[in-house]
C-alpha cells in the first residue's frame, strides 16, 4: 500500500489546491465545491459562517459576498433595491457578487421583487426569503412519509421503479 504524503503547493495555484505525492508522482487534488448536508454537519452549524461555509465550500470570496449579503438584507428595514453597493464597501468584485447572489436566489435563500408588486407598494429590489426553509422542511416531511409508508403496494411499487432503473 503507498504512502501518501500532502503536500501544500504556495505559488500561483488557487486556494485549498493541494498536491498529493504519491511515489514521486504528483497529482493536483482540489477541496470539493458541492453543497454538502451531511447530518453531522448541519448539527454542527450555529451561525451565517458556518451556513455560508456549507453553502459555499471552497470559495472564500463567495463565501465572503454571500456573508455580506445576507447580512445587509436581514438587518434592512426595508427591501434593499440594490445590492451594488456591496462591492465598494466590502471590496467585493462585481462577478463574485452577482454569481453569489444568482445562487443565493437559485436556492431561494433570497428572492427579487418586481416594482410591479402590488404587495410591496411598488418598490422593487432584494429580501431574504423563506423559500429554502419550505422546501427543506417539505423534503424532511416527504422523506419521513416514505419512510413510515409500509404498504404492500408501496413494496411493489418500488420494485418495479428499482428494475426500471437497472
Amino acid at each position: 500500500m503507498p504512502i501518501l504524503t500532502a503536500l501544500f503547493h504556495p505559488g500561483p495555484a488557487a486556494e485549498g489546491q493541494f498536491h498529493i505525492a504519491n511515489r514521486g508522482q504528483m497529482q493536483k487534488m482540489t477541496e470539493s465545491t458541492k453543497i454538502e448536508f451531511r447530518h453531522r454537519r448541519v448539527r454542527e452549524v450555529h451561525d451565517m459562517t458556518d451556513i455560508v461555509a456549507m453553502l459555499f465550500p471552497g470559495n472564500r470570496n463567495q463565501q465572503h459576498a454571500a456573508a455580506c449579503i445576507l447580512h445587509e438584507l436581514k438587518w434592512a428595514n426595508c427591501i434593499v433595491p440594490n445590492l451594488n453597493h456591496l462591492q465598494l464597501k466590502h471590496r467585493i468584485s462585481r462577478r463574485t457578487l452577482q454569481r453569489t447572489r444568482a445562487k443565493l436566489a437559485r436556492l431561494g435563500l433570497i428572492e427579487r421583487v418586481s416594482s410591479l408588486n402590488a404587495r410591496y407598494g411598488g418598490q422593487g429590489g432584494w429580501r431574504l426569503s423563506g423559500r429554502f426553509c419550505a422546501a427543506m422542511k417539505l423534503l424532511a416531511e416527504k422523506v419521513d412519509e416514505w419512510r413510515n409508508d409500509m404498504q404492500p403496494e408501496r413494496q411493489e411499487r418500488e420494485r418495479f421503479l428499482l428494475g426500471a432503473l437497472e
